[in-house]
């Protein structure tokens, strides 16, 4: 009868243990649904701000071009204009160079507009700038998904083994994955996980 007793305790004492582990995995299984979503979200995010990104210097780059055009338009009709008599052609000719040199001006900076060379510039950087926060964040939310999904693995493991260790194990990786989520969250630059 002893054994019987013995036996049952130790039933008893497995199913808590179990209830607990579940419990772990349920948390874990949380936090894992927390950190896909928002890996997912922030590598949409950097996806985006690239895309954003490239469309600025592309457009930068076309009024590079334009602005070199106009300016080799404007020098070349100079030095073609230098040989002329004719007041009123040369008068002509410097009110339309005169005319090149403004626009191309304003292909280098146009504040008003927003379009100018140097504004184009500074908005990708900003892009550039915010797809390497996402891709931070990113990278931080994928190792948490990692932790989590391994002390899933390891606590689904402990209840088929009876094995503890694994369960505490299970639930250190937990709270290393919290904390590298965390640092996704509020300091993405904290550390270099790239």
């Amino acid at each position: 009868m002893p054994e019987a007793h013995e036996h049952m305790e130790h039933a008893e004492h497995a199913a808590h243990s179990n209830k607990g582990i579940a419990l772990l995995i349920a948390v874990l299984a949380l936090f894992l649904s927390f950190s896909e979503t928002l890996g997912k979200s922030a590598q949409t995010e950097a996806v985006d701000a690239n895309v954003k990104s490239s469309d600025s210097w592309a457009f930068f780059q076309a009024k590079d071009i334009r602005k070199t055009t106009l300016l080799t338009a404007a020098n070349q009709t100079m030095l073609l204009a230098a040989g002329l008599t004719d007041p009123a052609a040369k008068s002509a000719i410097e009110k339309q160079v005169e005319i090149w040199r403004k626009t191309a001006a304003r292909y280098q900076s146009d504040p008003k507009t927003g379009v100018g060379r140097e504004q184009l510039a500074r908005r990708a950087r900003a892009e550039e700038a915010s797809r390497d926060l996402a891709m931070a964040r990113y990278h931080h939310y994928e190792l948490a998904s990692a932790a989590f999904q391994i002390g899933i693995v390891l606590a689904s493991a402990a209840v088929i083994t009876e094995m503890i260790a694994l369960a505490w194990l299970s639930g250190v990786l937990g709270l290393a994955g919290l904390g590298v989520l965390a640092l996704g969250l509020f300091a993405p630059h904290a550390t270099h996980l790239i």
